[in-house]
């Protein structure tokens, strides 16, 4: 069974074909990040270029279940709030008289 709200965060879902804007903050941090990546690939030995690119990799693998992870649980919290708003008897706003 695929899990909709994974397939929803990697984007094989997309509910709205809306771009992503980029604040300024992030644009910026980005630019260091890859400037001082290439820097460092430039002035580390071959050996430890090799074990900073193996760091890089398995941080942004990391980072990325990380995500996920945080995407999947605050997708279904916000999924049992609205059925405790709308379904649950004692809450229900929309309620049938």
């Amino acid at each position: 069974m695929v899990n909709f709200i994974e397939e929803l965060y990697y984007g094989n879902i997309e509910p709205q074909n809306k771009k992503r804007r980029e604040s300024r903050n992030y644009s910026r941090e980005m630019k260091v990040f890859s400037e001082n990546e290439d820097i460092l690939l430039e002035k580390l030995p071959l050996e430890d270029k090799k074990l900073f690119l193996e760091y890089v990799d398995a941080w942004g693998i990391v980072d990325g279940e990380s995500v996920v992870d945080s995407f999947v649980i605050g997708f279904g919290l916000g999924a049992r709030f609205t059925y405790d708003v709308f379904v649950l008897p004692e809450n229900r706003l929309l309620k049938e008289d």
